[in-house]
């Protein structure tokens, strides 16, 4: 990647800018209240390379929650805490095609398990996978383990966007009552979902974003310390979720058209990285028909194209 640094620091804020146009063709979320306030307009990006070189461009600053970009992570932890055969026995690992908060599923294909972890469904049963003995545990657990993969203390929670969360999110307490009457979710509703609601609330910015982008490009290595964080194992599962379901029910189109292992969230967040090279954080709060911030992923396509990204 040493040849492109010079090509990125260069054209970053050019390519950037042409995307911002993307903008004003998508709409900021609203079903959560909080997300509303967001400015639409705003488009920020930061690529961490493995050698230590960094180029950032736009509203990099701006901090921003994580939303389901968090459920790469507690993904991981839950593997972590309990092994392959007990997380998969709970979720599934195939993409729907449907929305991300749809329950369609859970319903008409037995045997009622969420059909990945990424969906809403399948990462509120991960989040009660999570180890500790009360939910203050797993949540303090959660933000400290996603701050050491930035590269700082533990994330902060966006209390705000939490109380919003938590109050608007009947069609996620739907959900998990369903998967507990079909027995799949065994620990309280209100627990988990408290669980759930305040890791996508964490807040991190552009550049935090990349690092832990980063961390999953190097199989899971610390880029500074060397220090293994996640086994590689893992990593690899997390990756091939993020390529087949990362991006919603649009990660097929974003496969063709970008080629990189992503995960958006709904404040407008992207976390996408090339294996063994780079992490990349973007945030652009503007959403596309399938929920993914459509300046940003404009941004990542042109991008990929320039400098011949995709791995497909």
């Amino acid at each position: 990647m040493m040849n492109e640094w010079s090509s990125l620091t260069a054209g970053l804020p050019v390519w950037l800018e042409q995307a911002r146009h993307a903008a004003p063709f998508g709409k900021v979320a609203s079903y959560i209240p909080e997300l509303s306030k967001a400015d639409s307009s705003m488009l920020g990006i930061q690529i961490r390379g493995a050698d230590g070189r960094s180029v950032s461009a736009g509203d990099c600053g701006s901090p921003f929650t994580l939303q389901s970009i968090s459920k790469v992570f507690t993904l991981i932890m839950a593997l972590m805490d309990n092994g392959e055969e007990i997380v998969f026995s709970k979720v599934g690992m195939e993409p729907t095609g449907d929305s991300f908060n749809s329950m369609l599923k859970l319903e008409l294909v037995q045997p009622g398990i969420p059909f990945n972890p990424l969906i809403n469904a399948g990462a509120i049963v991960v989040s009660s996978l999570i180890a500790g003995s009360s939910n203050e545990e797993k949540i303090t657990r959660i933000q400290s383990f996603l701050g050491k993969l930035a590269g700082r203390g533990p994330l902060q929670l966006d209390e705000d966007t939490y109380r919003s969360e938590s109050e608007s999110g009947n069609l996620n307490r739907s959900m998990a009552y369903f998967l507990t009457d079909n027995g799949v979710l065994q620990s309280k509703v209100e627990d988990v979902l408290e669980v759930y609601f305040k890791h996508c609330s964490l807040t991190v910015d552009c550049g935090e974003l990349a690092r832990m982008a980063l961390v999953l490009a190097l199989d899971g290595v610390d880029p500074d310390s060397g220090e293994r964080l996640i086994p590689r194992r893992y990593v690899q599962i997390a990756k091939t979720f993020m390529v087949t379901c990362g991006m919603y029910n649009g990660s097929g189109e974003f496969a063709i058209d970008v080629g990189l292992p992503a995960k958006s969230g709904v404040s407008g967040g992207i976390m996408a990285l090339l294996p063994g090279r780079a992490g990349i954080g973007i945030i652009g709060p503007s959403l596309n028909r399938h929920g993914n911030s459509v300046a940003g992923v404009h941004l990542l396509e042109q991008l990929s194209k320039e400098f011949d990204w995709s791995l497909f």
